[in-house]
């Protein structure tokens, strides 16, 4: 399996992980920003990962049918490992704000269904996910990541996560920036590869 120190070069080699001040969508403040997109834009780095993370799935899910992801985050990744584990694989997409399948795909009765993400912060995506295994009358075999940035606090998921890397990346509201994040101008993410 890949290393901490070799993961974490390649995502900063790819600006997968960025460090700076950043304001997030979810409008909190923190010094890093992952972008798993970049990642997964040089093919041969993220084979290295992808494969780094088939191994640890292989590992902690014995009986896999199918791998579901959620788009758009989560369709190259679980493309990539659908391949090296030889697993069918599909993704759902938002029709007016609910994850849906759509392109006559489709999950099997007792189906043993994978959700892989790129990046998992709080779970609420794979969570919906879930609803449509459930509706399938399929049953979930667990979680995957390339990243999992998630805290006790913000984790909304309750089973076990694979992930091939567990970040901490802190995040603050406007009240309570430390002084040294303060200090740094804010960041736009994406903004260094506008020319």
């Amino acid at each position: 399996m890949l290393s901490l120190k070799k993961s974490l070069n390649i995502l900063k080699k790819t600006d997968a992980l960025l460090e700076g001040h950043f304001v997030l969508s979810s409008g909190l403040h923190s010094p890093k920003y992952i972008q798993c997109a970049k990642l997964l834009s040089f093919p041969n780095l993220a084979d290295k990962i992808c494969k780094s993370l088939a191994n640890k799935i292989k590992k902690n899910f014995k009986k896999i049918d199918l791998i579901l992801a959620p788009a758009m985050g989560g369709v190259i990744i679980g493309y990539e490992i659908g391949k090296i584990l030889k697993k069918e694989t599909i993704f759902c997409e938002r029709v007016n704000g609910k994850f849906t399948l759509r392109r006559g795909f489709s999950i099997k009765k007792e189906a043993r269904v994978l959700i892989i993400e790129d990046v998992i912060t709080t779970g609420k995506s794979s969570l919906e996910c879930v609803k449509l295994i459930k509706k399938s009358n399929a049953r979930l075999v667990g979680f995957a990541s390339i990243i999992d940035r998630s805290t006790k606090k913000s984790l909304k998921i309750k089973n076990k996560i694979v992930s091939h890397l567990k970040i901490d990346v802190p995040s603050y509201n406007l009240k309570n920036i430390p002084k040294s994040l303060k200090s740094i101008p804010i960041t736009t993410p994406g903004s260094r590869f506008i020319k």
